[in-house]
């Protein structure tokens, strides 16, 4: 299966990604504060009903439940000495929801946590161990592909995308979140994201989360013209606000994000989907989008 998403995405094929996780567990009954990866087992049925409800919207490719899933970031679940497990199980459950070879499991990497030296104590070495750990059990489980996703430093993009390397010879793509607009949090363009993650080789470049969907069409737009790579595009359906109850709401209803992932593809991005926000409704409209430009072309 990873030869054949090579193959896939190598011949410009445009596939749709799946929605949000962590939103939509709230919707379903997640607890504010709580990990997602908790549900993998106190309501594993969800955990694979969500996945099932992605892939029934369009979706070809699927993210496991380990945006969180290294060791270090565990610890606040009381699960760091079961890192392995954790992940694996996130694919055991993946795996329930694909009936279609057309379906692609990703791995997800979300970041450690923590900051690289010299703004925080974690080493780089330490770092590449961790993410090398979580590849590594994502890998034995069974993944398709592995995304080092929300990336906001260079540091630990690299040291993330090393590590996977360093164990697994599966496509791996690195995407980065704008939260400042056009600008990771610690000021990094898209242009130069682009630039050192096809230096890097990884199969694919990509924006995901962020802010508005304006400003992350302009961040497409700058890696589109820097890199020759994939896109992966999958931000936010807008910015959340707070009900009365605690409950985020997001705006960008699901024509509206069907609409942007047209003007997506018409950018140059290869693979579409979204992230915080992004229900199954959401998923549907923009899988029509992609539907739309492969009946016209």
């Amino acid at each position: 299966m990873a030869e054949i998403f090579r193959e896939v995405i190598a011949r410009g094929e445009r596939l749709v990604a799946d929605g949000a996780t962590g939103t939509n567990y709230q919707m379903r009954g997640l607890a504010r504060g709580e990990a997602p990866e908790q549900w993998l087992f106190q309501e594993p049925d969800k955990v694979t009903q969500l996945h099932r409800d992605f892939v029934q919207a369009g979706s070809n490719v699927i993210l496991t439940n380990t945006f969180g899933g290294t060791a270090l970031r565990l610890a606040h679940a009381g699960l760091e000495n079961d890192a392995a497990l954790v992940n694996q199980r996130a694919v055991q459950l993946a795996r329930a929801a694909i009936r279609d070879e057309r379906v692609w499991l990703a791995g997800s990497i979300g970041p450690s946590g923590a900051l690289l030296e010299p703004f925080g104590t974690l080493t780089r070495e330490e770092a590449i161990a961790q993410f090398a750990a979580q590849a590594q059990a994502l890998a034995d489980g069974g993944v398709d592909l592995l995304i080092i996703e929300t990336q906001f430093d260079l540091g630990e993009a690299t040291a993330a995308y090393e590590g996977a390397r360093s164990v697994t010879d599966l496509p791996i793509i690195v995407s980065f979140s704008f939260d400042m607009g056009t600008n990771t949090m610690m000021g990094l363009k898209a242009a130069q994201v682009a630039k050192e993650v096809t230096a890097l080789g990884a199969d694919a470049v990509g924006v995901n989360c962020g802010r508005s969907l304006d400003e992350n069409l302009i961040n497409l737009q700058e890696m589109r013209a820097a890199t020759h790579l994939p896109i992966w595009m999958k931000p936010n359906a807008g910015l959340p606000r707070m009900t009365d109850d605690d409950i985020a709401i997001y705006d960008v209803t699901p024509e509206m994000m069907g609409k942007a992932a047209a003007r997506w593809l018409e950018a140059g991005a290869q693979i579409v989907g979204g992230c915080c926000g992004t229900s199954p409704q959401h998923l549907r409209e923009i899988a029509r989008a992609v539907e739309n430009t492969r009946v016209s072309a």
